[in-house]
């Protein structure tokens, strides 16, 4: 009797000791995931100091003539690790153009070319990132200029991120090309025959650089 006991135990004995082996029950709670898959999407603001909201056409057909406007604001939203998460909203006041020529750019704010005092803005709203590869990529939004909306591209990329003081700065450059005309900028029909003097087509051209926005916690 006291042999077979002792042999009972050890059968029960060598389960427990397989059952150790046989991995977690399928009820069993999963591991939670690591922190560093997670998004990194920030919330990014506009560095004026160290951006231009530029534009170039040309005049004659012969030469270019460039300008930039120098009022502007704007957040992008994105991880650098994944320009797949990249937004943006940007507002420019019109009146703030300036191609170096006074006369030129009072002529750029009347009802001829932006009608600044009705339409004191243009804006870009992002709506879709495409064709990645790499750190360049397509942007695609919708810029409204005068009161007209049209769907534009982007052609961007992104110069990386860098560490000023205590905050994080990150770089960008994009360029679009537009027709003009597909927003009311036009002035004499007779002078805009055929593009000869102004082009029809205008690139806009974005270097930027942001500042990463610290996250507002709540108070005690």
């Amino acid at each position: 009797m006291t042999r077979s006991l002792f042999a009972f135990a050890s059968v029960l004995l060598m389960g427990a000791v397989l059952a150790g082996f046989a991995g977690p029950r399928e009820d069993a709670a999963p591991t939670p995931a690591s922190s560093a898959t997670l998004s990194e999407v920030a919330t990014w603001s506009l560095d004026q100091a160290h951006s231009r909201v530029g534009f170039k056409v040309k005049h004659l057909g012969i030469s270019t003539v460039r300008g930039a406007f120098s009022e502007y604001d704007g957040t992008v939203r994105f991880d650098p690790a994944d320009l797949s998460t990249l937004s943006a909203r940007t507002t420019v006041q019109v009146a703030s153009i300036d191609t170096e020529n006074e006369r030129r750019d009072n002529h750029l704010r009347s009802a001829d070319f932006f009608a600044a005092d009705e339409f004191p803005a243009m804006t870009f709203v992002s709506k879709r990132v495409q064709n990645i590869e790499g750190d360049r990529f397509e942007l695609v939004g919708d810029l409204t200029i005068r009161g007209t909306t049209k769907e534009v591209v982007f052609d961007g990329e992104f110069l990386g991120v860098a560490a000023m003081g205590e905050s994080e700065r990150a770089g960008f450059e994009a360029s679009t090309t537009i027709d003009r005309l597909d927003y009311g900028l036009a002035w004499d029909r007779l002078t805009e025959a055929g593009g000869l003097v102004v082009s029809h087509d205008v690139t806009i051209v974005l270097e930027l650089q942001l500042r990463k926005e610290t996250p507002q916690t709540d108070a005690d």
